[in-house]
């Protein structure tokens, strides 16, 4: 119970009377504690499902680089492809629930939407081909450099695409983007219409009425023929939603309620123009970051702080193929005392480990003479933004989610390699 007091005086200023205002605030703190409940509940789930996820996507990684016969390299695709899909099914509900509990934060960055919508026809292009769909990314006539999110902005393209190929036999796939309109309600935005167009089976109006509500499809026999969690549009919803848009489709109805052909989902979102110069550093190119840590880095040390075996054996196997000297620590209480005896360029940090876990292990390195300035970088099954701004505020550098991937692995790893001790 949640009491206010108010004293009540007459024209002269004399007190009359005393009013006391009660408010049952229980339900309110029952809330709030359920969703501390809950976002617990989701890290944990995330941590315990992401590690045996970076297992089998490691190891599957680390045996399609050996050279096996042509029969076991398709094997391993295949297993790299459904950990993959199960990665993403696991990122869509992390994502709705952090949606949900307020905890996404949009960054404001610069961004090419013509480069957005290229990555994400590239990411569809293997998938478009496969069923012989014609792909066509019509050309944007939008400034060059906007501010916003580029991450959200190519997921939520990338959910409306991906599901304009699953949902589409033959025919075709168009991406556009395009000004609604401009300076409103402030000078320096535009509003930005992103659309993804299909040939595929079409939505009826009734069914077009549930697509954007979590867990829900056009048709629930869907799920069973294309697959599918019915995240995608709800996330896309929220995230245009939290961009100052909306979404929303257009749809050939068919005849007699039946579906009919062809659809295009669209969403808006409010983008910064401005004259502002922002420079960013960029991370080098994934396709040479492996080939550059050998080549300019190969004598360095690196100590890989983990509990896990597994994901010990799948991270040192990586690194060590270019980089010579790469030191294993268990917990936390060895990687303080290895930092004691010995100097290092790198340290890879896992988050949750027993005796000391790497958040208290990073402020006590932090004190000693060898690891004031050696960049520690988190390793972590954790993958919320409370889990950065920890990892962040302990004194370490940047953040690795798991699973590796292990192109952003060899590029993290050199872009602090390069910031720390540049090499020609």
């Amino acid at each position: 119970m949640e009491s206010q007091w108010t004293l009540s005086r007459d024209d002269t200023g004399q007190p009359l009377a005393i009013v006391e205002v009660n408010n049952d605030i229980t339900e309110q703190l029952a809330a709030e504690n359920a969703n501390v409940s809950k976002s617990a509940f989701l890290a944990n789930m995330s941590h315990e499902i992401r590690t045996p996820l970076n297992a089998i996507l490691g190891m599957a990684h680390l045996m399609k680089r050996t050279g096996l016969p042509a029969v076991q390299q398709e094997r391993l695709v295949k297993i790299d492809r459904a950990g993959s899909h199960l990665l993403e099914i696991i990122n869509a509900i992390l994502d709705l629930s952090k949606i949900e509990a307020g905890k996404l934060t949009l960054e404001e960055s610069p961004l090419n939407v013509g480069e957005i919508i290229d990555d994400v026809a590239s990411l569809i292009s293997g998938a478009a081909a496969e069923k012989k769909l014609q792909l066509r990314v019509e050309p944007t006539a939008l400034p060059h450099k906007l501010f916003g999110d580029p991450t959200r902005l190519r997921q939520a393209l990338l959910n409306y695409s991906s599901n304009a190929v699953k949902f589409t036999s033959s025919g075709s796939v168009s991406l556009r983007a395009f000004v609604v309109d401009e300076g409103m309600p402030e000078p320096d935005n535009l509003l930005v219409r992103f659309e993804v167009s299909d040939t595929g089976i079409g939505l009826s109006p009734e069914a077009i009425k549930h697509l954007f509500q979590a867990f829900e499809q056009a048709d629930q026999s869907t799920t069973r023929k294309y697959g599918g969690t019915g995240l995608g549009l709800p996330i896309t919803g929220k995230l245009a939603g939290m961009m100052g848009g909306e979404t929303g489709v257009d749809s050939t109805p068919g005849v007699d309620s039946t579906p009919g052909v062809g659809s295009t989902f669209w969403f808006t979102a409010r983008l910064r123009a401005s004259g502002a110069e922002v420079f960013q550093s960029r991370a080098p190119e994934v396709a040479s970051a492996e080939r550059s840590l050998h080549d300019s880095y190969h004598d360095c040390r690196i100590l890989l702080v983990d509990d896990e075996p597994i994901n010990r054996e799948v991270a040192h196997a990586l690194l060590s193929d270019a980089i010579a000297h790469v030191d294993i620590a268990e917990d936390g209480l060895q990687a303080v005392n290895a930092v004691r005896e010995q100097h290092y360029d790198l340290i890879l940090m896992d988050m949750l480990m027993p005796n000391l876990d790497g958040v208290e292990a990073t402020q006590q390195i932090r004190q000693l003479p060898h690891g004031q300035a050696v960049p520690i970088l988190a390793l972590t099954a954790n993958a919320f933004a409370e889990d950065r701004k920890r990892c962040l505020n302990a004194g370490m550098n940047d953040f690795l989610s798991k699973p590796l991937d292990p192109d952003r692995l060899f590029a993290t790893v050199l872009r602090w390699l390069m910031s720390a001790q540049p090499k020609s």
